[in-house]
């Protein structure tokens, strides 16, 4: 874990205050926090500013939560949270694939939770009819946090690719993911087929 902290009053790393340690819970097991005092680097001749590097291990696969808080000298407290995707391969790993709402008529917006976490990621939609036939391709790249939201989701508005409005039914559809690495490898990942519903 790397947490980047700077204040102007300088970070508190003593905890000489009870419950003024610099800390971090993960998912929400406040009973273990983990103690960061000891982890923290101040930034050569700066004491506004450092890092905190923490090896976390044996994680199980899925969805993680991680808050993190810290104090300055004169007391003042600040919080940052985050979530991520423990994966057991190196490719990317896709979680919460949906599409909101659900049956549509004229718009829906797809979203999904992803490993590749600040990084820019490639992005295919590809929707099919129940016979297997593709009927729309969508392609976008977004620098995510690790999951793509209401806020930046993909919206399609259930026309094919030639701007037709597609037929009444059930559809199926598949998000492909990739990001690029420095050296000319990338990171890839797929869902399952998911199913959508057009009312009209």
């Amino acid at each position: 874990m790397l947490v980047s902290l700077r204040d102007d009053n300088g970070i508190n790393v003593v905890g000489n205050s009870i419950g003024h340690d610099l800390e971090a819970v993960l998912d929400e097991d406040t009973q273990n926090s983990l103690l960061l005092n000891d982890f923290f680097e101040a930034k050569l001749d700066d004491y506004t500013q450092g890092e905190v590097r923490y090896p976390i291990s044996s994680l199980a696969e899925g969805l993680h939560k991680i808050r993190v808080k810290a104090w300055d000298i004169a007391n003042n407290s600040s919080e940052g949270y985050t979530e991520f995707i423990v994966a057991s391969s190196a490719d990317i790993a896709l979680k919460h694939v949906l599409n909101y709402p659900n049956p549509f008529t004229d718009r829906t917006c797809f979203q999904f939770e992803h490993s590749a976490s600040n990084q820019q990621i490639d992005i295919l939609l590809q929707v099919y009819t129940i016979s297997g036939r593709l009927v729309k391709t969508i392609e976008t790249s977004v620098l995510s946090d690790g999951a793509l939201r209401q806020g930046d989701c993909i919206e399609w508005d259930g026309r094919d690719d030639f701007g037709d409005k597609l037929a009444r039914g059930v559809y199926l559809y598949k998000i492909k993911v990739r990001a690029n690495l420095p050296g000319g490898s990338a990171l890839k990942g797929e869902s399952k087929f998911e199913k959508l519903v057009l009312l009209k």
